[in-house]
């Protein structure tokens, strides 16, 4: 047995590496989208033990939207591509085209068995450049079919060393192949199917036994003539250890989808739901059609579900006769490799074991599949066909006169297939370029015209992204998630009017609960979005919350485990301030979903509402055990933790509006947040540092430029005030607070009686009943020496607020400055002169008004978020389908302003504040009372 030398590794790496380096400048498209972007097993924050309570999409395997595909070793390496480079998907489809070159020389070393070394290369070289694996190699959740393979491929390898040089049984390859295969199921499904291709390896190439043989012995066994032959007694000895190996290995993979099928609709499969003999004529057919994309991969595409392939519904269908060409030629392949004992039959034998043992879970014929063609299932039913060519090869090179010709066919046909590979490579390069190329060979799919558009949708491009969803539910009138992306496009357009439609036509498509039979195996899990989608679109009509409650209690009653109808409901009577009832759904959806973070943070936000600080901050906590990086957790329960008045938090919440600036390097908030944190514990030029900061980012943050003025007023830094409180008026004219606080500094400290003027009345122009603004404004007539003003001013004021005993306690000492002025034969109004030096520097001292803190939380992100995202589109492989709609962003996700109360800390400095404001006032009463 010849061993692959380094040429040939170096040959076969170096071809792998020219027809698949375009392919490392490809994105993440298609199902990558699922198995990779949002999937939570692989962050690292993830425990290692959901990659094995998981499947390959990161859904539970007990839920029944599972698609039960349990992979565990391919997300694993999944995980490790992204501990090394986290989403670079240059990483992944790298490690993608190594795996396939691995499995390229490990083919050509399993070729080697039966076929020389020349033929073997030949399938090696044809196997490496195949277009047909750019959907295994290429898509990176093809790196199932590659890993499965290496394992598939190096257990069948182990197997053939378990008969020693004298025929004995040599154990320990039979070990090391069973554990081989237990990998190679662990990577995908069909890894198993090795266990079949090693028994007639066994019985047909090691024991050298033809079908005549075996009937023969049998039938010498059951007429008492002959006992089996101690050759076969081996034989059958480790084909009984195979296969109860196989038992044990299918009996574990039942017990972890809990002896459940995945949920498939029509959509994905059409035939699987069809009568017979409709059925049974079109899985059949599909055979056919399989072999004929090995032979002529001309035209491939990335989904062959829904109208891709019609029904065949009639015998008479002329289809059929391809079907009968296909059996035919597969039987007369059989028979003859059965009958005879020389090495072409052999070889023919091991060939068809390889087309037709792994096919077979993917076949439809015992089970249906999420799917009616998968490009990259033939990954390794092609090594077969691939052996097939070159064994044909051999067989016509051998005949002298056709021997220059053969290997002129066989350059063509890898130049040519190594051609078709790289092209084929950039239609992977983005989902836009995947599916727009897969329209051009079938424009029947309404899957492909829906993905279509959810690509332009994600361009932003909503107009063009609506053309493509309407053709799809004109090329498939009862789509479902069609008509649902119809309405979500409308619904971005802004006519909901349109939108609201289309999700009604979509919910009319619904099939009608029948009494007695369960509700979720007869649709699509991700269909009941349609109630979701339309609800949140009538419930920014605040006049149809009722109605868009009933939705939600309709998909709840449909499937009482929706968890994301408990979440949207949530958040409506957290707007319906229904807050028992909200916190209620959200425990319910907790039930169901336990490793929700984002559920948590919803039901901490529902706390706070009402009025249970402590328990919010015990919820964020968890939110935060179960992601350390939630955005919203971090930024609210460090708010909170801020206003609770208690220093022991504040090192806490710095550190977690620390971590939140690091996730959101862009949001205002978080420094404005840092800032106020920093004036609480009196580092002013922290706190100014991180004001400034904010402001940079969002230029105008009101509540950043009046607190950094208020920091520079504390901080007797009244120049540097001025100018942060004209911008904030500049943004802001109407910032009644900053207007005061200007016309504090004005008047007090920069003795500008005219400015501080102006500043009261804007603030009376605006807020005629304005106590504050009134009051200063009259303390600035009294500046001005107009002594009647002032008094008419005053007795305004305490019309305005009779319960003020200083307003009361100043209109008397000016009356009576008056009388005392009048008495003395002076004047109680200006002079011109006087008038003229209005404004200036000098004068009598006014009363510095008293300024509060701007609120903290004014412009705080508290939002409740939706607790999955949209679910995207992926092939009939990932959970839900293709065609399914993408659930919309929740209303509750739109930023709000949250009002925050007041810390112990602020009412110890109001009360301050107050304190100095008395003395202010009593000073002011002794300048009225004085000469």
């Amino acid at each position: 047995m010849a061993v692959v030398s380094w040429k040939e590794m170096l040959l076969l790496t170096g071809l792998v590496v020219g027809c698949y380096w375009n392919s490392v400048s490809c994105g993440f498209v298609f199902d990558d989208v699922s198995a990779i972007l949002d999937n939570k097993d692989l962050r690292p924050a993830t425990s290692l033990r959901n990659l094995f309570l998981n499947d390959f999409w990161g859904t539970p395997m007990a839920e029944e939207r599972s698609h039960k595909s349990y992979r565990p070793l391919t997300v694993l390496t999944f995980r490790l591509n992204y501990l090394f480079s986290e989403l670079s998907a240059a990483s992944y489809h790298l490690l993608n085209v190594v795996l396939h070159a691995a499995v390229c020389v490990l083919f050509l070393r399993v070729c080697r068995l039966f076929l020389d070394k020349t033929s073997s290369l030949v399938a090696a070289l044809l196997f490496a450049v195949h277009p047909i694996h750019t959907e295994a190699v290429t898509g990176v959740v093809g790196r199932a079919e590659l890993l499965s393979s290496i394992f598939l491929l190096a257990a069948f390898l182990a197997y053939t060393k378990s008969t020693s040089a004298d025929r004995s049984i040599v154990w320990a390859p039979i070990a090391l192949t069973v554990v081989l295969v237990a990998a190679a199921t662990l990577c995908k499904e069909q890894g198993i199917t090795v266990i079949g291709i090693c028994c007639v390896h066994e019985v047909f190439v090691a024991q050298g036994f033809t079908l005549p043989m075996l009937l023969n012995t049998l039938r010498q066994v059951l007429q008492g003539k002959d006992g089996f032959p101690y050759a076969v007694l081996q034989t059958l000895l480790k084909l009984i250890v195979l296969v109860i190996s196989t038992l044990l290995l299918v009996i574990v993979r039942v017990q972890v989808i809990q002896s459940q099928l995945p949920v498939f609709t029509r959509f994905d499969n059409p035939a699987a739901v069809s009568p017979t003999p409709t059925r049974q004529l079109t899985f059949n057919y599909l055979l056919p059609v399989n072999a004929w994309l090995l032979l002529n991969p001309s035209e491939l595409c990335c989904d062959w579900t829904m109208g891709t392939i019609p029904l065949v519904e009639s015998p008479l269908d002329l289809r059929n006769l391809a079907t009968l060409v296909f059996y035919s030629l597969l039987g007369l392949l059989a028979v003859h490799s059965l009958r005879h004992r020389t090495s072409s039959a052999r070889t023919v034998i091991m060939a068809l074991s390889l087309i037709v043992l792994p096919f077979i879970p993917a076949s439809n014929l015992f089970f249906p599949v999420g799917f009616v063609v998968a490009e990259r299932v033939l990954y390794v039913p092609s090594m077969g066909f691939c052996v097939l060519v070159a064994h044909g090869f051999k067989i016509v090179s051998h005949k002298g006169h056709l021997k220059k010709i053969s290997w002129l066919i066989i350059g063509v046909l890898l130049t040519t297939h190594a051609v078709k590979t790289f092209k084929r490579n950039w239609d992977w390069e983005s989902e836009y370029t995947l599916f727009t190329s897969a329209l051009k060979v079938n424009k029947n799919n309404a899957k492909l015209w829906n993905n279509v558009g959810h690509a332009l949708e994600n361009q932003h491009d909503y107009v063009k992204a609506l053309q493509y969803f309407l053709q799809a539910t004109r090329v498939q009138p009862d789509d479902i998630g069609a008509h649902m992306n119809v309405g979500r496009t409308y619904k971005n357009l802004n006519k909901s009017r349109e939108a609201e439609d289309a999700y009604l036509v979509a919910k009319s498509l619904m099939p009608q609960v029948i009494p007695g039979k369960k509700y979720a195996t007869r649709v699509a899990p991700n269909h009941l979005n349609v109630y979701i989608n339309l609800a949140n679109l009538i419930r920014a009509n605040e006049s149809r919350l009722e109605e868009a409650d009933q939705l939600y209690r309709q998909a709840i009653s449909m499937r009482p485990d929706f968890k994301q109808a408990y979440i949207s409901r949530g958040e409506l009577l957290l707007k319906m301030n229904k807050l028992t009832d909200a916190r209620d759904a959200y425990l319910r959806a907790l039930e169901l979903d336990r490793t929700n973070a984002d559920l948590w943070y919803n039901l901490a936000i529902v706390n706070i509402e009402m009025k249970d600080p402590a328990e919010a901050l015990k919820n964020f906590n968890r939110a935060l055990e179960l992601n350390p990086r939630h955005k919203l957790a971090l930024f609210n329960s460090a708010l909170l933790m801020q206003e609770s008045g208690e220093p022991k938090f504040w090192p806490e919440a710095n550190r977690r509006f620390l971590t939140y600036v690091e996730e959101e390097p862009e949001d205002a908030n978080g420094y404005f947040n840092l800032g106020m944190l920093a004036m609480d514990a009196e580092e002013n030029a922290a706190a100014e540092r991180w004001m400034r900061k904010a402001i940079g980012l969002q230029a105008g943050f009101r509540s950043a430029l009046f607190n950094l003025a208020l920091l520079y007023s504390q901080s007797r830094r009244e120049a540097d005030a001025l100018p942060a409180l004209d911008e904030l008026l500049r943004h802001h004219p109407e910032h009644i607070k900053g207007l005061i606080l200007k016309g504090d500094i004005l008047m007090n400290h920069k003795k500008d009686t005219r400015g501080a003027k102006a500043c009261f009345e804007r603030i009376l122009s605006m807020d005629p009943g304005n106590v504050q603004g009134k009051h200063n404004l009259c303390v600035v007539y009294f500046e001005e020496r107009d002594l009647p003003r002032a008094a008419r001013c005053l007795e305004e004021t305490l019309a305005m607020a009779p319960d003020e005993e200083y307003v009361r306690r100043h209109l008397s000492i000016v009356r009576s400055k008056m009388a005392a002025m009048s008495a003395a034969g002076q004047p109680v109004a200006p002079t011109a002169a006087e008038e003229e030096r209005e404004g200036e520097p000098g004068g009598v001292v006014g009363e510095e008004v008293e300024v509060g803190g701007e609120g903290r939380g004014a412009d705080a992100v508290g939002k409740p978020t939706g607790a999955e995202k949209n679910e995207r589109k992926s092939s009939a492989e990932s959970p839900g389908g293709v065609a399914a709609d993408q659930s919309e962003p929740l209303d509750g996700s739109q930023s709000d302003e949250r009002t925050t109360g007041k810390s112990t800390e602020e009412i110890t400095d109001i009360e301050k504040k107050r304190a100095a404001a008395l003395k202010r006032l009593e000073e002011i009463e002794r300048i009225l009372s004085g000469d």
